[in-house]
């Protein structure tokens, strides 16, 4: 498609006259965000329409990305940069009197994830489009978000996140589309022409409405999909004779019993109900998608039978691990295939990434549940357990502890992992450390059973989002130095290296870092009335608030360095700006507190004119996608300091890395991989190794409060929780406190805090070396291409899913 300035302002005058009855003068900034928006995305189906029909018609073998989180972010300048037509653009807004910079800060993020996961999902899908790949994605349309998050008080409070309130201009309703999914009833067995026939009935009916989004490729004219289901009543939603009878509620109960389905991420999972809606979920999107796949392969004419062919089924963690079964139902009840025909051509399309060892999130349901929502996929799993539990009769004999640990059901539940290591022909792990992890502790059994299964693919980010969208600056200096290669290169960045020790490229990578941090210094004082002096070092822990993520490790420690000033005004340290950006799940009572502690500890150092502004603390709220493009390419030090062997992988390591940000971390999860990337001299490793700690789980040796009886300064810190130091009851951290020392300090916040408080000095010393420092930034930005999801993508391609790319 050919454009140029003068058709772009056409189409945009034209599309605010044809969606809003407006011209420029009139229009609000919202509907000329949503105008553009909408010529971009026309701009898009010319490619989309044409890569669909290569799909169906050639020979080219569809990769289905299944994930419940697909956090993407703002899309208008991601498109704009990869259709190459973003300074067009900006100049034909330009010539109008508009802003393009201003129309993008219009968009809201899609409400479509929380975290890593999410975020992983995102980069795959945009390096798969890049990379010419055939890759669509498949989730949920949900029409709230996790929650968007307030801090009041210091305390993290959780309003609705209405992302759709006003639209949501990427998307594509595909009414036709729509699928039906069924849930509940009964399951009876029968004789039909000569074979046994499940047949499913007495359930409800929920209609499956796709709505697809363009993902585009960059600089290859690529055009994939992101297909998000939303749940919709089948039929009438209205119950008129009820509502004639006077029983309103009743009249709207089946309309919004069904569109609770894909109301909202993650609903919480403490009550029954909760439990129910989150594997309904779970089903519906599977059940969905899966029907999608099948209808979509049976228009290339090719027999069922070579399905595997030309189809392959990514499942992204265990909530799509469903989709295991669903295909046996469909192969079996629909497609007349035979057992064991199915489950050949199941196994060798499914593929599983596990993500974490944390019991929590290895997901299992209980059987009496399972059964009363899903009855025909609870026979089909049932009979999968039945099959496999004979095959390691057949292998282990006798040996019971080990057949018992590697059943799918047991104990009176679904255990989703185990599900999803038996149906799949591949199973990885997301770093080198977590996949040893597996391999030989959590999933040693099923490793040992299945020769060749297991394998690493170890995470990556989009560099594209992450450097060229989001750190514009860097970016040009990158093309200055090295050229633009990297950008269709990641591999090329190493060429960066060379100019480690240049004084005249170390200046210019320091002011474009400084500029950064001048940018969001303007930002907090704007929005938190803060003012943060951007000649300090920028100390950032953005992430997910968990217990073993240690925000509660970073907040001690910041603690003690202010004890210490008070002691010593004079104290020698470097000014630090502590920043943190997290959310706490609404029901994690921990985490939540740890926000209110981080605020509380933040409004005592931030008023306090003793310490002469040597430090700040910040907490930025409501962490998301377009936050983290703002804070990370501002970083000077990246805090990764996981309690070792509980981090899978991570991917913030890699933004802030590939920002020029130098990590203090723990060897856990990628954080290995780093290390090996840019030298011991590059990074700041601290703490104890993955071994180590799970040597002290194994032999519970480890006692936190001989720790606090023995160590001052540790006795100093936790006291000062509960005596009324921070200028609130003490009651506020009683979790902390028990956390620590009552409940034994599970991820060894103490154990680690002398060898985090040395790693922070060391970080203090080197900073002070501007051109030392400027030479390890440099190095990190250089040795940062081999986490591009271009490169793990490839080996996802190569090694799992059997494609050239």
């Amino acid at each position: 498609m050919q454009l140029d300035k003068e058709r772009i302002k056409s189409d945009f005058e034209r599309k605010l006259i044809s969606l809003f009855a407006e011209d420029i003068k009139d229009a609000s900034r919202l509907h000329k965000y949503v105008a553009l928006g909408e010529i971009i995305k026309e701009y898009t189906f010319e490619n989309w329409l044409k890569s669909n029909k290569k799909y169906i018609k050639g020979d080219v073998k569809q990769i289905y990305y299944f994930s419940m989180e697909f956090l993407i972010g703002r899309l208008l300048e991601n498109n704009l940069i990869n259709l190459g037509i973003r300074d067009l653009v900006a100049e034909a807004l330009d010539d109008l009197g508009l802003s393009l910079e201003e129309l993008e800060m219009e968009e809201r993020d899609a409400g479509l994830g929380n975290g890593g996961l999410g975020r992983l999902a995102a980069c795959f899908l945009d390096s798969m489009a890049s990379l010419g790949i055939s890759g669509h994605g498949n989730g949920i349309r949900y029409k709230y978000g996790l929650f968007e998050q307030k801090i009041v008080n210091g305390y993290q409070v959780e309003v609705p996140d209405n992302w759709l309130k006003d639209g949501y201009v990427w998307e594509v309703r595909r009414a036709d589309r729509a699928v039906i999914v069924n849930f509940g009833g009964n399951v009876r067995f029968d004789i039909v022409d000569g074979r046994l026939k499940a047949i499913h009935e007495n359930y409800e009916s929920v209609l499956a409405v796709p709505y697809d989004v363009p993902v585009v490729g960059y600089g290859n004219n690529v055009v994939n999909t992101l297909r998000l289901w939303s749940a919709e009543p089948v039929g009438s939603e209205f119950d008129f004779s009820s509502f004639s009878m006077g029983d309103y509620a009743r009249a709207m109960e089946y309309k919004y019993s069904v569109e609770s389905i894909t109301s909202v991420l993650y609903p919480d999972d403490r009550t029954e109900k909760g439990r129910m809606l989150r594997l309904k979920q779970e089903y519906f999107f599977v059940s969905a998608g899966v029907q999608s796949i099948v209808r979509t392969y049976k228009k290339k004419g090719k027999p069922i039978k070579h399905f595997a062919k030309y189809c392959a089924i990514h499942i992204n963690d265990t909530h799509p691990a469903l989709a295991i079964p669903e295909l046996m139902r469909i192969l079996i009840d629909e497609e007349n295939l035979t057992w064991e025909e199915a489950w050949d051509i199941t196994v060798n399309t499914m593929a599983y990434t596990n993500h974490t060892i944390m019991a929590e999130a290895l997901e299992k349901w209980s059987v009496d549940m399972f059964k009363s929502l899903l009855p025909r996929i609870w026979t089909i799993v049932e009979e999968i357990n039945r099959r496999f539990c004979q095959e390691l009769v057949e292998k282990y004999k006798d040996d019971w502890k080990r057949i018992d640990e590697m059943l799918i059901i047991k104990d009176g539940f679904v255990k989703m992992a185990n599900l999803a290591i038996v149906g799949s022909h591949s199973v990885n792990g997301v770093a080198k450390l977590h996949t040893k992890i597996l391999k030989e502790q959590e999933l040693k059994l099923f490793n040992e059973y299945y020769t060749g299964k297991f394998n690493n693919k170890t995470n990556g980010i989009t560099h594209r989002r992450w450097l060229l969208d989001s750190n514009p600056k860097l970016a040009r200096l990158l093309n200055e130095t090295i050229g633009d290669g990297w950008i269709k290169n990641p591999n090329q960045l190493i060429e960066f290296k060379k100019f480690a020790k240049d004084k005249s490229i170390q200046q210019k990578f320091e002011a474009v870092k400084q500029s950064n941090k001048i940018e969001l210094s303007r930002f907090i004082k704007n929005r938190y009335g803060i003012n943060v002096d951007p000649d300090s070092i920028f100390d950032i822990q953005a992430k997910r608030l968990h217990g073993y993520k240690r925000q509660l490790l970073n907040a001690l420690h910041i603690l003690d360095l202010y004890n210490r000033l008070k002691e010593n005004r004079n104290l020698d340290i470097y000014p630090r700006t502590f920043i943190f950006s997290a959310k706490a799940f609404p029901g994690y009572v921990l985490a939540k507190e740890i926000i209110k502690f981080i605020n509380t500890l933040a409004n005592k150092i931030n008023n306090d004119e003793d310490i002469d502004d040597k430090i700040k603390v910040v907490f930025l709220e409501n962490y998301g996608v377009s936050l983290a493009e703002k804070i990370i390419p501002c970083a000077n030090v990246s805090e990764q300091i996981s309690t070792a062997s509980k981090e899978a992988s991570g991917t913030g390591n890699m933004k802030f890395m590939m920002n020029g940000a130098i990590t203090i971390g723990t060897l856990d999860g990628a954080n290995v991989e780093i290390k090996e990337a840019v030298g011991d001299e590059n990074i700041v490793i601290f703490g104890m190794t993955a071994d180590e700690v799970i040597e002290l789980y194994k032999n519970g040796s480890y006692k936190s409060l001989e720790l606090y009886y023995s160590d001052e300064r540790i006795k100093r810190v936790i006291d000062q929780l509960m005596n009324g130091y921070l200028d609130v009851p003490g009651s506020e951290f009683m979790n902390i406190y028990n956390h620590l020392i009552t409940n034994n300090d599970e991820f060894f916040v103490l154990k680690d805090f002398y060898a985090y408080a040395d790693a922070q000095m060391k970080i203090d010393n080197l900073f002070r070396d501007k051109s030392k420092w400027n030479e390890m930034a440099i190095i990190n930005v250089a040795s940062s291409g081999i986490f591009s999801s271009d490169n793990t993508i490839k080996r996802y391609a190569e090694d799992i899913w059997g494609i050239d790319v």
